[in-house]
């Protein structure tokens, strides 16, 4: 799906009937948990989740936001997209893209900093050489 161009990263489930609220659409929230499933695929994907196993160094979520374009409603299947834009030093940007397949169109963007945390000291740290290199090969360049 052209929608997703640029995304390296892309994951595919049904709406739940369940997520939709009173108003019968799915609940703001929600949207936040589907921007996590893909960011965690993300992870899986460049090896970051065994790296901080090993290292105790690994991402935090320092903030995240969404620009809702229309409201998805069950039945549905939906598509989000992860891609890394902005790197810097100690973290990173990570932006987000959720396709609806029944409308063919997009239902919401956003994005979330991440930030590189050692957890074994609790602070902030520089960006794993291993995992910048592994966003960028991902990201094509």
């Amino acid at each position: 799906m052209n929608l997703l161009d640029g995304f390296p990263v892309t994951v595919e489930f049904p709406v739940a009937w369940g997520e939709m609220d009173l108003l019968e659409h799915v609940n703001n929230v929600t949207y936040f948990r589907y921007f996590e499933n893909a960011r965690i695929a993300y992870f899986k994907k460049i090896g970051y989740m065994e790296h901080t196993s090993k290292t105790g160094v690994g991402p935090i979520l320092a903030s995240t936001e969404c620009r809702y374009k229309f409201p998805l409603t069950y039945p549905d299947t939906i598509r989000v997209g992860a891609r890394v834009g902005e790197i810097y030093p100690d973290r990173f940007t990570m932006h987000y893209k959720i396709v609806s397949l029944r409308e063919e169109r997009v239902a919401a963007e956003g994005s979330g900093d991440l930030v590189s945390y050692d957890y074994n000291i609790g602070a902030k740290t520089p960006i794993p050489d291993v995992i910048r290199e592994r966003i960028e090969v991902l990201e094509g360049g």
